[in-house]
């Protein structure tokens, strides 16, 4: 009877203690540049949190957030911004990290999250190493300390990229390859990461690419070769090889001209090493200056002769010269661009132009092998007014739909007044366990209950508030969505009721309606549109009820 007793007062909170308990997240980061260093490992600082949180019973850790490799001048870290993401939810509501730097290291935007960002959300943040804490009354002349730290470790951080870029360009003087990745046809020396060797399984494809080029070979039947002769592509051989993972690396797997133009341009080829192409500015990768390239040679074994290198390199200007001699009536707008494909093969459809007239067309058995495709062709004015007169059949169905969805205006009205009567009941529940939560630890200092009871009780009281959260964040996002459906078909269907036969297929039209057009012949075109499965969407919500 005693324990019952007790477990009744708890849930009733007769005594208020005051005591305010901090959902707390713990934010690790670990630059490159640090990766491994003793001290500022992801475990260490872990662990340092996590211990520091065992101290104070008014912080419960509620999630762990790590950006493993990020540097810590730029604030566009996944993990990071996931934290920002659940700070807006509500989830938390402190934030604890080793040491300032570990926040970031550019004075202006730490500055902002510390001074600006975290108050306004009343966010408590907590730096162990630097004993500071926004909550506590020693802290109140840290306004004036922080930017002076933020400064150090932003000055910190730039002097470690300054060292490591002015390092990477003295290797590259030296004659070092510093790339991740060497380039087709060669591989990396095992004695020697920066060192290029002959790679005797993809340096013959090089060679051939050379010698056909010197043979007058374009590069669409350069390509085709490859491709019929089965040769790996670059792409293909990295992944292969363990040397990069991300699919959208590989490509297709086919040779492209593009591909092989690239090749042709390298001088790695004759065994010079040419790098510093590109510098890094606001994070981004641009093309620097030919005077400003770092050229040393004689680095590495060549895979050809500099005369045949030469030779290539004028027959390539040569037909840059014909090119752009060759006057002519600038190309119209490709509104299909990346969004038409061959109906047989499924590659890209490529837009031509002969005598004024364009067309679309498959160019798979010039580019990848004799017969490989069936082949389209089809005039581009042909394929317009047939996607005009699907869109115009499809306006009318939209249109319709839409009609249908006006009717259900007041049940939409009625479903909408549920959803917040429902939400409001829940937050109430939520306020109420959240009280009772509070009363739970003073209960457990005065002896009220056991710490067993503390914890079956605590959480009992915090899987109510989850559920609670949960079902009422889910109602918010129903409604959200139906709102967001029910308008995007109502702008939608007015837009189509403009359409009509004097309409001219432009390529802001069929980016907002058409995802994709597949095309094996003139009888025969498949649209994809954009906003097919739009009114079954919102259908679909109104029928859960």
């Amino acid at each position: 009877m005693a324990r019952k007793s007790r477990k009744n007062t708890a849930q009733t909170p007769a005594v208020k203690t005051g005591m305010k308990v901090w959902k707390a997240a713990l934010y690790i980061r670990l630059s490159v540049e640090f990766n491994g260093q003793r001290g500022d490992s992801l475990e260490t600082q872990k662990k340092i949190m996590e211990s520091f949180a065992a101290l104070h019973p008014d912080i419960q850790v509620s999630g762990i957030y790590t950006d493993n490799g990020i540097t810590g001048r730029t604030f566009e870290r996944a993990a990071f911004q996931q934290m920002l993401a659940d700070v807006e939810a509500g989830k938390i509501n402190c934030i604890i990290v080793k040491d300032l730097s570990r926040l970031g290291r550019s004075t202006i935007d730490t500055g902002y999250y510390i001074e600006k960002y975290f108050p306004v959300r009343q966010v408590r943040f907590i730096a162990v190493n630097d004993q500071y804490d926004s909550e506590a009354d020693q802290n109140s002349g840290e306004h004036i300390i922080l930017p002076f730290k933020n400064m150090v470790n932003e000055a910190y951080a730039a002097d470690i990229s300054r060292k490591v870029r002015s390092q990477t360009r003295q290797s590259m003087k030296s004659g070092d390859y510093v790339g991740a990745r060497p380039p087709y046809g060669y591989r990396k020396d095992p004695e020697n990461c920066h060192k290029l060797i002959v790679n005797e399984e993809t340096a013959p494809a090089v060679r051939d690419i050379f010698q056909w080029a010197a043979d007058g070979g374009s590069l669409n039947r350069i390509a085709t070769r490859l491709n019929e002769q089965g040769i790996i592509t670059p792409g293909f051989y990295l992944v292969k090889c363990g040397l990069i993972k991300p699919s959208r690396l590989m490509g297709s797997g086919n040779w492209q001209t593009w591909t092989i133009t690239k090749i042709l341009a390298d001088e790695v080829y004759v065994g010079d090493m040419v790098q510093g192409k590109t510098k890094t500015i606001g994070h981004k990768q641009v093309p620097t200056e030919p005077e400003e390239w770092i050229v040393v040679r004689d680095t590495h074994e060549p895979l050809i002769r500099r005369e045949l290198f030469e030779k290539v390199q004028e027959l390539r200007r040569q037909a840059a010269e014909k090119s752009r001699d060759q006057t002519g009536i600038p190309y119209t707008e490709n509104v299909l661009r990346g969004r038409i494909f061959c109906g047989h093969c499924g590659k890209n459809l490529h837009r031509k132009r002969s005598h004024g007239v364009y067309y679309f067309h498959c160019i798979s058995n010039g580019r990848i092998a004799k017969d490989y495709c069936p082949g389209v062709c089809l005039k581009e004015t042909d394929l317009f007014d047939i996607i005009l007169a699907y869109i115009m059949k499809e306006a009318e169905t939209v249109i319709g739909n839409n009609l249908r969805l006006k009717e259900q205006d007041p049940r939409i009205a009625e479903r909408k007044a549920s959803a917040e009567k429902e939400q409001k009941r829940l937050l109430a529940s939520v306020e109420q366990n959240r009280s009772f939560l509070r009363s739970l630890y003073e209960n457990l200092v005065t002896g009220i209950l056991t710490s067993g009871e503390y914890a079956e009780l605590k959480q009992d009281y915090e899987s109510r508030i989850t559920a609670d959260m949960a079902q009422a964040q889910a109602l918010d996002e129903q409604q959200k969505e139906l709102q967001k459906q029910l308008h995007k078909f109502s702008s939608l269907a007015k837009k189509l009721a403009m359409i009509d036969g004097n309409t001219k297929l432009t390529a802001r039209l069929v980016d907002e309606l058409i995802e994709k057009v597949i095309v094996r012949d003139r009888q025969n075109v498949e649209i994809v549109f954009r906003f097919r499965c739009g009114f079954e969407q919102v259908w679909e919500v109104l029928a859960h009820e």
